[in-house]
């Protein structure tokens, strides 16, 4: 599996007006996405594919994260066995 960035700068983020709370790993996709539910005033049928892959980064993001956490958790637990 291969990592790439999906984050939006600070001025993308700012010129879309994305919460902060949004402004993750998955930013840059995000920005289509809501431009198009706008657009489209936000039926939900329409942008599928923005909100799959949005959805999928987000979905990615969050398995590397618990991958992460599984391996310090099992660092940690050998270095007190030591």
């Amino acid at each position: 599996m291969t990592e790439v960035d999906h984050t939006a700068s600070l001025e993308e983020a700012q010129a879309a007006r994305l919460p902060l709370g949004y402004r993750d790993a998955c930013s840059a996709l995000l920005i289509p996405l809501n431009q198009c539910r706008r657009k489209t005033l936000y039926a939900p049928w329409k942008c599928e594919e923005e909100r799959h892959t949005y959805e999928r980064c987000q979905y990615q993001d969050f398995l590397a994260r618990e991958k992460k956490l599984r391996q310090m958790k099992l660092q940690q637990a050998e270095a007190a066995e030591e």
